[in-house]
């Protein structure tokens, strides 16, 4: 069992959420992870705020902290199959959202995620710690 941690659950846990901080201490000894879209979010966004010297520094910690998970072959071959899926269902998640899903499935990780459009990826398990 691991954890992928989603954008907006880190960005609760830099905001001191503490809810979010609470669960981040009860799975202390759990796997977790991001994705390296995750990592892409955190980066453009430390970019470009208002204090990109701080944010970045923030941002440098996270990946200390969790391992950043590659787009790998069988990460798209998943991508591929939940975006047919999801086109045959007439169902719209952003192409993003839908690689860092395939790569909780692929890794077979518990996707922790305040996104509600990721209950439509099939087989995903999905947590909310901000609730």
């Amino acid at each position: 069992m691991g954890y992928l941690i989603d954008t907006n659950t880190i960005i609760y846990s830099i905001k001191n959420n503490a809810k979010v901080n609470s669960r981040f201490k009860e799975f202390l000894h759990v796997p977790k992870a991001i994705s390296m879209i995750t990592y892409g979010e955190l980066y453009y966004g430390a970019k470009k705020s208002a204090r990109p010297e701080k944010n970045m520094a923030v941002v440098r910690k996270m990946t200390e902290l969790f391992p950043i998970i590659e787009i790998t072959r069988p990460v798209i071959e998943t991508f591929a199959d939940i975006k047919v899926y999801l086109s045959k269902k007439g169902l719209m998640i952003p192409d993003f959202d839908i690689i860092i899903g395939a790569t909780a499935l692929t890794l077979n990780y518990t996707l922790v995620t305040n996104d509600s459009h990721f209950k439509n990826i099939p087989g995903l398990r999905i947590e909310n710690w901000a609730v």
